[in-house]
């Protein structure tokens, strides 16, 4: 019967691979986040321009779901949610308080109207004033609703870990390494004794 001979594997190869993967990883990851970045700038640049937003919002928000290192905080002073339709939120918000006040000023001057015809021989005002603020409560003058801001404010978490080139490499690094440390172990104890 035949010697079985020691195998000693070298443990840098694992080693130039574990830092290889570790450089594609670092790489990757910077690339998803300026990705993002490019991303949540097509949203906020769609909301100033009161473009599109729901496609440049759900780009967003399926990138970063899926991608890590995608976070959408710009630092620990952020707004939170860090994104802000404020653009579309104003405009809404204005169109609304317009409307409001044109329905308004159309029952104020059907009041107006109304109250002169019953009351045509008075030309002092005196009695038309009531008469006008009756009519009104009576119409219900609308007040603007109030349009609550959390509609136009959103975040989205990024995975800790996701099966991109990203992920990938750091799985490959981190087994890299730990064959590296086992090889070493492995080397050191069946090394012949001398």
């Amino acid at each position: 019967m035949s010697k079985i001979k020691n195998i000693h594997v070298k443990p840098q190869y694992f080693l130039a691979v574990a830092v290889l993967s570790t450089v594609v990883a670092v790489v990757a990851l910077r690339a998803n986040n300026e990705h993002m970045i490019t991303l949540r700038q097509a949203v906020y640049t769609a909301d100033k321009n009161n473009t599109d937003i729901n496609q440049p919002l759900k780009d967003l928000q399926n990138y970063v779901t899926t991608h890590m290192n995608t976070n959408l905080s710009s630092g620990p002073n952020a707004p939170y949610p860090p994104v802000q339709l404020k653009y579309t939120y104003e405009r809404l918000v204005a169109a609304n308080g317009s409307a409001v006040t044109a329905a308004n000023n159309q029952i104020y001057t059907e009041a107006q109207k109304a109250c002169e015809q019953q009351n045509s021989s008075d030309f002092s005002g005196r009695n038309r004033v009531p008469c006008i603020e009756q009519y009104v409560k009576s119409h219900n003058a609308a007040m603007p609703p109030v349009i609550s801001d959390s509609l136009y404010k959103f975040s989205f978490l990024s995975p800790t870990w996701s099966p991109d080139l990203a992920g990938w490499s750091l799985v490959v690094a981190a087994l890299s390494y730990v064959l590296c440390l086992v090889t070493l172990a492995y080397n050191y104890f069946t090394k012949p004794k001398k």
